[in-house]
């Protein structure tokens, strides 16, 4: 395991790192996490039949756009040009499963961008239903797969 944290520098001060002379590459990230909540509110997801509307397509759009502006909220992170973001459901016994995937040619990879859509899309399918359930829990989120770049491929080694 690769230790040495880029962000910081010599005297261990936060700072940007320098991509300029990096390769453009293809890069994509997998990440994954899930919202635990009550089995009849799950069922009124699945039905689309919830008071406020579409859960799944409102996360879908809440996680896209966070991907796209994830150098405006993690601070240390490169704008990219994004060729993709792209986020799928599983409604799961007591969950919903959430998979976001960006993908991107650029010289930096797309995992924070894949976190962010994740990470959103369960905030935004939490205020959609919080009237119905204000004990769900997010979590966990986590990156499941990275390619491209000098790092290589990633693959979460788990399972979950």
């Amino acid at each position: 395991m690769n230790s040495r944290l880029t962000h910081l520098d010599s005297q261990g001060r936060a700072r940007m790192v320098d991509v300029g002379s990096k390769s453009v590459t293809h890069r994509r990230a997998v990440a994954y996490g899930e919202i635990r909540m009550r089995p009849e509110l799950l069922r009124l997801i699945r039905k689309d039949t919830t008071p406020k509307g579409d859960v799944l397509t409102v996360a879908k759009i809440a996680g896209i756009l966070a991907a796209k502006r994830t150098d405006e909220i993690i601070p240390l992170c490169h704008g990219l040009n994004l060729d993709c973001v792209d986020l799928s459901f599983s409604l799961k016994p007591g969950r919903l499963s959430i998979r976001a995937t960006a993908v991107s040619h650029g010289v930096t990879g797309v995992e924070m961008e894949a976190l962010t859509a994740v990470a959103v899309a369960c905030l935004a399918v939490y205020d959609m239903v919080k009237a119905a359930d204000k004990e769900m829990v997010i979590g966990p989120i986590y990156l499941e797969e990275k390619e491209g770049g000098r790092s290589g491929h990633f693959t979460r080694r788990d399972g979950r």
